[in-house]
């Protein structure tokens, strides 16, 4: 009888098999996100020193304490409504919403929490963490399963683990696409012409230096995320944490083979073609595509910086105690979290609005 890492390699051999090589996109759907045996759906992800990468949430508390400021903040610019609705996606265990939940027991209106879960593993932890707010939450499995909503949409650390498309091309020569064959031996990057209209709309975007062989990622996923968010949300806001480059940068001609990692016990694995379903993989954001992308879908873009501003802009509305001191350190630090990770702000059906945590950002379409 297989194990679970070998049903899941064996699974992805059958279908090339079957279909001959797949895409990227494809084969890092199913190391992660496959129903049973993926690195997330299968719970096997960990978080935090022991685990297999450090976040914010990692850092304990204060990092939902100072977000639930943002929020309700956010509550009071959109005129103190009864309806006010905070989604959040990738919510892991659900210590983000607890940490929140707890900081906002005395929000003066009724809170609706809801979180986007599509596996039933974390859904399942994320009510163990969450029984004592049972009464504000609720589960959907996907963003189009949410009615429509006002309030505010936040992730973080989601956009990082969507599929990509991992696309190269060399000196004089077109884009071509990166497919995972089987080499018998084990999986094996190949290269096929590009025959997605999609992928090859958006690589218009992509700045080139005809010198040498150049590789990166698109993310299209990310695209059609933020698209389904923005026909979700009636009125509010949508936050989201990870880290990226704006454009210029993430495709820059020094970054030649683009950003795409994997990591197991916080050290980087040596591909992510090995050890399928047991290490995380993840690629930077190209923050300007998703900024693009919302504004095509009817949002606008109200701020983008670094952690260190965000946290810093925060501080007028929530004021840490002593022994959150050390915390802070961690999440402002340059040498921590605090130029890691960037906060990306939209709104939707809002006259232009400012937000504490972007206070000391640089304006947003410039640093984009």
């Amino acid at each position: 009888m297989l194990t679970g890492d070998q049903a899941l390699t064996e699974f992805i051999r059958q279908t090339i098999r079957e279909r001959g090589p797949v895409s990227f996109a494809w084969f890092m759907e199913q190391a992660l996100y496959h129903p049973e045996l993926g690195y997330y759906s299968s719970g096997r992800c960990a978080i935090g020193r022991r685990g297999d990468y450090f976040t914010n949430v990692s850092v304990g508390p204060l990092f939902g304490r100072m977000l639930a400021a943002q929020f309700a903040e956010m509550w009071e610019l959109l005129g103190r409504p009864d309806d006010f609705t905070i989604v959040e996606q990738g919510a892991h265990h659900g210590e983000f919403a607890h940490d929140v939940l707890t900081a906002m027991q005395d929000f003066p209106a009724p809170l609706r929490y809801c979180i986007i879960e599509p596996f039933p593993v974390l859904e399942a932890r994320q009510k163990e963490t969450l029984s004592g707010f049972a009464d504000k939450i609720s589960w959907r499995k996907f963003v189009n399963d949410l009615e429509p909503f006002s309030g505010v949409h936040f992730s973080n650390e989601l956009i990082d683990s969507m599929r990509v498309r991992l696309v190269r091309y060399e000196s004089g020569g077109d884009w071509q696409e990166k497919f995972v064959a089987d080499s018998g031996d084990g999986f094996a990057f190949v290269t096929m012409p590009i025959a997605d209209a999609e992928l090859r709309s958006q690589l218009q975007k992509v700045p080139r230096n005809d010198d040498g062989i150049y590789e990166t990622e698109v993310n299209l996923a990310a695209l059609q995320w933020i698209e389904d968010i923005a026909n979700k949300l009636r009125h509010g806001f949508v936050l989201t944490v990870d880290y990226g480059y704006p454009r210029l940068e993430f495709y820059a001609p020094e970054r030649t083979v683009g950003t795409l990692q994997s990591f197991a016990k916080h050290r980087r694995a040596s591909s992510p073609l090995n050890d399928v379903g047991h290490v995380d993989i993840t690629a930077h954001v190209d923050w300007t595509s998703i900024a693009e992308g919302a504004e095509r879908s009817g949002l606008n873009l109200i701020g983008f910086t670094d952690q260190h501003h965000f946290i810093t802009g925060l501080l007028a509305k929530y004021s840490p105690g002593e022994n959150e001191r050390r915390a802070l350190q961690t999440l402002l630090h340059p040498e921590f979290l605090g130029t890691r990770f960037q906060y990306l702000g939209l709104s939707k059906n809002l006259p232009p609005v400012a937000l504490s945590g972007f206070r000391f950002a640089r304006e947003a379409k410039t640093a984009l």
